[in-house]
């Protein structure tokens, strides 16, 4: 009945969605679902198709929670299978998190996780997410992207954006850095941190691409505000942090420059509520941009009240198409298509999305 009366739901909020110029299809990636929750999906292009992993099991944090995968193959999500969990690298068995999926060109899908130490692993995959390899933990203070993707760099290089959340006297400490490796992501070279943690407390950033071989990166932070950082030396060295005119009650986010050098970022756009990280997280919305500076609205991906839209993850296929997942409700991760061709924009005053 859980099932039937979520593709109900659905099919009653994509209708708004549906009608939204650029939206091209969505869907859940699994129903019925393997676990009573999930969060945290991340999404990838490799040669064989589209692959989606996210965190499932009876409630975050719990010992069975682990990284759930599906592979999106002849024109269908295949059923989720259980590619990592804490049992694999400690005794008792602990929680898995926030994986994030990257492939490295030319080479093997890898696969990003925490476990519930926060401590950082990675598997490779050499067939596209069928099959994997052991756990590999990463040491020397490296902790791989955080929860958002690597990117490519002009010159070969991959760029990996992270962050940590320290305890401090003066209060949590959440300062953002980045990892890089020259050799595929065999190994990484450590930069940053790029903030104090205190003025800004900010983690979890994305990476846009601007002319000149700059850079910005921008994510969430307990300001009430986006933040976002600019590199004019393509990653090697960063500016001073700010925080942007956008707001966010401290929920996750993620971007992505599209090939026609536009700027998308879905995140969502409420709250100003500094330090909270409890509330509803919703609507969630994407935004546009020309120059990473002025954002303007596009699309409402969900805007039902008191409910959990989240943690979204945002890529551009071959073929020009943007795919977006996120966490519905805790329950379903969520798959949106979207032709940013097709996209209108509205401008976003003082902070406020335009009715």
């Amino acid at each position: 009945m859980k099932h039937l009366l979520s593709a109900l739901l659905l099919s009653v909020t994509s209708l708004s969605i549906a009608e939204q110029p650029g939206i091209v299809k969505t869907e859940f990636i699994f129903d019925p679902a393997p676990h009573p929750q999930c969060h945290s999906s991340t999404i990838v292009e490799t040669p064989t198709g589209l692959v989606a992993a996210w965190f499932g099991g009876t409630k975050e944090g719990n010992p069975d929670v682990g990284i759930w995968l599906s592979r999106h193959l002849e024109g269908a999500w295949t059923p989720p299978v259980e590619v990592a969990n804490g049992a694999e690298t400690e005794d008792p068995r602990v929680n898995c998190l926030n994986p994030v999926l990257f492939q490295v060109p030319k080479g093997p899908l890898l696969l990003f996780y925490k476990t519930g130490k926060w401590w950082a692993y990675k598997k490779e995959s050499k067939d596209g997410g069928a099959t994997w390899s052991r756990p590999e933990r990463l040491y020397n203070g490296l902790f791989g992207p955080v929860k958002n993707k690597p990117v490519i760099l002009a010159d070969g290089s991959i760029l990996s954006p992270t962050s940590v959340e320290i305890p401090s006297p003066q209060g949590p400490s959440w300062r953002v850095h980045f990892e890089r490796s020259v050799n595929g992501g065999k190994s990484w070279e450590y930069i940053g941190p790029v903030n104090d943690g205190h003025e800004i407390q900010a983690i979890q950033p994305s990476i846009l691409f601007h002319p000149g071989n700059k850079l910005q990166a921008l994510g969430r932070t307990q300001q009430g505000r986006l933040f976002e950082i600019w590199s004019e030396d393509g990653g090697l060295s960063w500016g001073k942090m700010s925080l942007m005119a956008l707001p966010n009650n401290n929920s996750g986010t993620d971007a992505v420059t599209l090939k026609d050098g536009r700027h998308l970022l879905v995140y969502n756009h409420t709250g100003n509520r500094e330090g909270s990280t409890k509330g509803a997280r919703s609507p969630l919305n994407l935004s546009l941009s020309m120059d990473g500076k002025l954002w303007e609205a596009t699309l409402v991906l969900e805007n039902e009240p008191n409910r959990e839209f989240s943690y979204p993850a945002i890529i551009q296929t071959a073929d020009g198409l943007v795919h977006i997942t996120y966490t519905w409700r805790r329950e379903f991760i969520k798959h949106v298509v979207v032709d940013p061709a097709k996209l209108t924009c509205k401008p976003i005053v003082k902070g406020a999305w335009p009715q």
